[in-house]
């Protein structure tokens, strides 16, 4: 059994900021994702970063003598370190220093399970580092002998050439990244040409996304092997999956999952995962799935939107639907101002949250009544796979439906429109 690694977590709260305590009580939950044992905590409050350890220099020293008592092997700081922060505090403390985003970054690359997700994943740690490769490599600056002045020789020659050993290989993946992209979007095109409406789930990390659906493939589709990973866990979801919803009265939608949203999600992760995010910016209603169990659901509903802004799909209409409410005493199923509340662990309130999609996504449908001869058996037999059939009469000139079609479907058949 491989021992857990120790980490001594630092919290920075500058100007005394309200959610403090929720991002400490986050930044534990995303060490115990990244598999760290937490040895202890320690916080300050400061009214501005200090330049040169982000933490003031009395505190590096309080922090150091704790990291002998507590035996911590990792420090963990809960903001984003610059260059010289990073490169200062390793030296102080001789301890590796890990940030927020790196932490994050790190989490992500223990989830990654498809090609494009691990490609995204490294794309994004290797541009996050590329900076930082001067406090990475700093014992080689330490060649100069007692001079006390830096060699300008080997150790920066070594730094040149890692710069460019990372540029190259950024290059290298993002090629092959971007022909899993043109993948991507060859298989979103040819869904487009099918017609169907789409709707993307999108939420803070763990607010129940994967399990709503799953619990729509188990009500609509009653097939397993539809269904996608889901875990009471950070990020458990990185990858795309899409299935398709097919409804009792035929209408069908395809509702698409991807990876969560968190605070400060870093930004070089945006911006690999951009074509991932794809779906999202694509999709025609958006099901903001909140964790109304959280304390800090209202916070979370922030962080969601202003990511959404970030990738330009802050303009989609979009559904509130408040999950886990059976956790917050609240009757369910229940809709109010256009928010609905389900638990989808227990399956309860899908039908009310479809009710709402289908007044947002099926506006193009229409009832109409159709007159099929008898030998276009096989009009009839697409309405009934296609459509929501209402009534059927044999007429002496053919078969006369009553039918909820798509407009489109409609303006196909239009000629056996019945006129009577």
């Amino acid at each position: 059994m491989i021992q857990k690694q120790r980490a001594l977590l630092v919290g920075i709260n500058i100007n005394n900021q309200t959610f403090f305590k929720d991002s400490m009580e986050e930044l534990k939950n995303l060490a115990a994702a990244c598999e760290l044992e937490i040895a202890g905590v320690v916080e300050q409050n400061l009214k501005a970063v200090n330049t040169a350890y982000h933490i003031g220099s009395g505190k590096v020293k309080e922090v150091r003598l704790l990291i002998d008592e507590v035996k911590a092997d990792v420090v963990v700081f809960s903001n984003e370190l610059t260059p010289s922060q990073l490169r200062n505090l390793e030296d102080s403390l001789e301890r590796e220093i890990i940030d927020r985003t790196m932490l994050i970054i790190e989490i992500f690359a223990k989830r990654a399970k498809t090609r494009e997700a691990k490609l995204q994943v490294e794309v994004a740690r290797l541009k996050f580092m590329l900076p930082r490769l001067e406090g990475l490599n700093d014992n080689l600056s330490r060649q100069g002998g007692g001079s006390g002045l830096r060699n300008r020789g080997s150790g920066e020659t070594k730094l040149e050439l890692d710069k460019r050993r990372i540029e190259s290989k950024i290059a290298e993946l993002s090629k092959e990244l971007e022909l899993l992209v043109n993948e991507r979007n060859t298989q979103r095109s040819k869904r487009n040409k099918a017609g169907l409406p789409s709707v993307a789930l999108v939420g803070y990390t763990n607010s129940g996304k994967s399990t709503l659906m799953n619990a729509l493939v188990e009500v609509y589709q009653k097939n397993a092997d539809k269904k996608v990973f889901e875990k009471d866990m950070l990020f458990a979801t990185l990858e795309t999956s899409v299935r398709n919803i097919t409804l009792p009265d035929k209408k069908a939608f395809l509702l698409s999952d991807t990876v969560g949203f968190i605070s400060k999600l870093p930004h070089e992760l945006v911006k690999a995962f951009r074509s991932t995010l794809e779906e999202v910016r694509t999709a025609d209603l958006l099901l903001h799935v909140v964790d109304s169990s959280n304390p800090n659901f209202v916070q979370q509903i922030n962080v969601t939107n202003e990511t959404l802004k970030q990738i330009g799909a802050d303009k989609i209409p979009t559904i509130l639907v408040f999950n886990k409410a059976d956790l917050t005493g609240v009757t369910i199923p229940c809709i109010e101002d256009g928010k609905v509340y389900i638990s989808a662990k227990k399956n309860s309130g899908i039908e009310e949250l479809v009710r709402l999609i289908g007044k947002e996504i099926f506006t193009q449908y229409m009832e109409y009544k159709m007159l099929v001869p008898y030998d276009r058996g096989n009009i009839v037999a697409y309405f009934n796979e296609n459509a929501d059939v209402k009534a059927v009469s044999y007429e002496k000139d053919g078969t006369l439906l009553t039918v909820e079609c798509r407009v489109s479907d409609y303006k196909r058949f239009e000629k056996f429109a019945f006129k009577g």
